[in-house]
């Protein structure tokens, strides 16, 4: 079996990242999975090489043929999201590639055609093979390139004979999330002590809870505001909901991260300590 391990956090910017990439030197026989389609960040501390790379369809919106268009309008009155406008032109912004213009049309003037939303890439890391993605900007169905992502890892993960996955999660709680956490060992919540990040906190927890995966809390720079951690541990025992690490702010971290190194590969004293060092064998052990 397994193990996927996935790094997730209610709001950006509260160090997910940052931790998902800290314990991958930890494993051996790994995979590694940037789920974050929107702005897939790992490879910036691996040295990386892509191996493949393939364009991803996400789903199939219509093609108007006005050789053989009536402009009946029937297409325009049928499009529950406003897509077609009155001079019958797609809107692409708008389409949801829902068909039903294409069904509805009497001409048979309208064809669904495959539509590309982003990239997928296979590479190389220097701690192992790592699936990621790049949702283009403005694209929608973001949920659909991460579950190809899981997918292409896991398929990775048993030709490699890896034990592995390391999944670096969208922040949030969309349907990129969902497909993120779905069916894994471990989730780990990433979150901050100030009041948007209990507030996220609740609501990536009560997401978690509803897809049925016990999530574990890390709180990262927790010295920073000693009163919000007491509030977050409070929140968490009502909810029976296991902290399973307190990471210090360091400015060591920082540093490191500006110079493209992996911060647990550094000099820095938290990553010796007998807490981080817990949280690996908790990470280790099969579910």
């Amino acid at each position: 079996m397994i193990n996927e391990i996935a790094v997730i956090s209610g709001k950006g910017g509260t160090g997910k990242t940052t931790l998902a990439l800290s314990i991958i030197p930890y494993f051996e026989d790994i995979v590694i999975a940037d789920c974050d389609v929107d702005a897939p960040d790992m490879k910036i501390l691996l040295s990386e090489r892509v191996l493949r790379e393939d364009t991803f369809i996400g789903f199939k919106r219509p093609e108007i043929d006005y050789t053989l268009c009536t402009h009946c309008g029937l297409c325009y009155e049928k499009c529950n999201f406003n897509a077609i406008s009155e001079n019958i032109e797609i809107k692409k912004g708008s389409c949801e590639g829902c068909g039903v213009c294409s069904y509805v049309c009497p001409a048979g003037a309208i064809t669904n055609k495959d539509y590309p939303i982003g990239k997928i890439y296979k590479k190389q890391t220097a701690f192992g093979p790592m699936i990621d993605a790049r949702l283009t900007p403005g694209e929608e169905s973001s949920g659909k390139l991460v579950s190809e992502v899981r997918k292409r890892s896991k398929e990775v993960a048993l030709e490699e004979n890896a034990k592995t996955i390391i999944i670096d999660g969208s922040p949030g709680v969309a349907c990129n999330v969902i497909s993120t956490i779905s069916g894994v060992s471990k989730a780990l919540i990433v979150t901050e002590p100030t009041l948007s990040g209990i507030h996220d906190l609740k609501r990536v927890l009560e997401l978690s809870r509803m897809f049925s995966v016990d999530a574990k809390v890390v709180i990262n720079k927790y010295d920073l505001n000693l009163a919000m951690v007491k509030e977050i541990e409070t929140y968490c025992d009502m909810t029976n909901t296991d902290i399973v690490l307190k990471m210090p702010f360091d400015k060591k971290i920082v540093e490191s991260i500006s110079n493209l190194i992996i911060p647990s590969t550094s000099n820095i004293s938290f990553f010796t300590s007998k807490e981080w060092l817990s949280f690996i064998e908790y990470l280790q052990k099969e579910k």
